[in-house]
């Protein structure tokens, strides 16, 4: 599971995130939704132990990021928005690669790797340069890389950018089944369909602050209406920009 206690990031006098606390329990898919410069993906940063909180805590699985680094670190995988990949390693290698760094090797990675290319339509590239590959291909072999050391929790960054339609179904797929065997997903989107149809909660965050959190039931009672997603949304971070689309096209 993931906990995060009083987390903090500030830059200066620009305050991130502001004293944020939340726990995704074990088995849960928890949506973490935001406009633009909400503080989403410096959380998400910080959980990932990517950059440092100015204060607070996150811990992983039981281990807190700051005490126990590596643990921490190992019983996650991370899944950025945008693949970043060293080119001159092949698909196979490249996961050989983010296995050796939670320590694991051998037969059972091979076997994991290539399950995992299998999965994902890239088998008959495993022995590519990474550098032949599409952003959509680049997109899935981050995702394989971020389920080959078998972590206990998953943190994800807008997943389905860049995947064809069968591949994000077969995404959407593996988080359910990763959820259902008592694992955790944290997914950062801005397709709220997708956060709706998929999440077993749902986070809105707005200017660092998690403004609101719960089950669709939950929202729509907050709320008070029996509303989509992106009504509840747009109502917490900016309902104000469909009056301002009005008034610019009427004048």
């Amino acid at each position: 599971m993931i906990e995060i206690s009083s987390l903090c990031k500030r830059y200066g006098s620009f305050t991130a995130v502001r004293s944020l606390d939340l726990v995704v329990p074990s088995g849960e898919l928890f949506g973490f939704l935001g406009p633009n410069g909400a503080g989403k993906t410096t959380t998400m940063r910080m959980i990932a132990g990517i950059l440092q909180p100015t204060a607070g805590s996150v811990r992983i699985a039981g281990h807190d990021l700051r005490v126990d680094p590596l643990a921490a670190k190992k019983a996650l995988g991370f899944i950025p928005d945008r693949p970043f990949i060293y080119e001159k390693l092949t698909g196979i290698e490249f996961l050989r690669f983010s296995a050796g760094l939670y320590g694991e090797q051998g037969p059972e990675v091979e076997k994991r790797g290539q399950e995992l290319l299998a999965l994902f339509d890239l088998e008959a590239w495993r022995d590519e340069l990474v550098e032949s590959y599409s952003h959509g291909m680049r997109q899935k072999l981050i995702i394989a890389s971020a389920f080959v050391h078998r972590p206990a929790v998953i943190v994800v960054d807008e997943p389905m950018v860049g995947l064809d339609p069968k591949s994000s179904k077969i995404l959407k797929d593996l988080f359910r089944e990763y959820t259902r065997r008592g694992h955790t997903v944290m997914m950062s989107t801005h397709t709220l369909e997708i956060a709706e149809g998929m999440c077993d909660r749902i986070g809105i965050m707005q200017r660092g602050e998690l403004v609101a959190c719960g089950t669709m039931d939950e929202l729509r009672r907050t709320s008070g209406e029996d509303d989509a997603l992106e009504d509840i949304f747009l109502r917490l971070t900016g309902d104000h920009v469909a009056r301002e689309l009005i008034e610019v096209l009427d004048a």
